[in-house]
């Protein structure tokens, strides 16, 4: 796989690979991603290897974006993840974050997602971006607000109840 990293001030972005698998399984079974994104039943190291390779991969080798591990510069440490995804049940691309408990509240997860956004317009060809998240995540809705999208409706995702917030954002004139 060689896609491009992208930088920001305090961060790196870099297309999630095999080699992040003890780390996704890491992210993936923290106590907010279990409550707001929900159980991907991801509980071993290969469990991770084979979602990496069976979901975000074919999607890098599609689109050329999927999910993007972000480390910090200063000691590349891994810290969350922000992708922009081809979900299914959602109309558009969705952009997506999250973050291990200890690098909350830092402004890591802004400073990924604009990047990201500014990328998606600029870089990927997207002309709106879509997100997702529970009613009950008010610290995601406030990221969305601050990146400029506005709620825009609700959906449900194929396979589950529970009725999602949809939010947008148009690629600037």
């Amino acid at each position: 796989m060689n896609y491009p990293e992208f930088k920001s001030n305090r961060l790196l972005l870099r297309p999630t690979s095999l080699d992040d698998a003890a780390f996704i399984q890491q992210l993936f079974n923290s106590p907010k991603w279990l409550k707001y994104i929900g159980d991907r039943n991801i509980h071993s190291v290969s469990g991770a290897s084979d979602y990496i390779r069976d979901r975000m991969l074919p999607q890098f080798e599609k689109l050329g974006y999927s999910s993007f591990t972000v480390q910090r510069k200063s000691d590349l440490a891994k810290m969350g993840t922000c992708g922009l995804y081809d979900r299914e049940g959602v109309d558009g691309i969705d952009i997506g974050f999250a973050f291990l408990p200890q690098y909350e509240g830092r402004g890591y997860a802004f400073e990924a997602a604009e990047l990201l956004k500014e990328l998606a317009f600029s870089r990927f060809g997207l002309t709106e971006i879509k997100a997702i998240t529970t009613r009950y995540n008010f610290a995601s809705q406030k990221l969305l607000e601050k990146l400029g999208m506005t709620q825009s409706g609700t959906l449900t995702l194929p396979g589950d109840n529970e009725e999602l917030l949809v939010y947008s954002i148009q690629k600037p004139k």
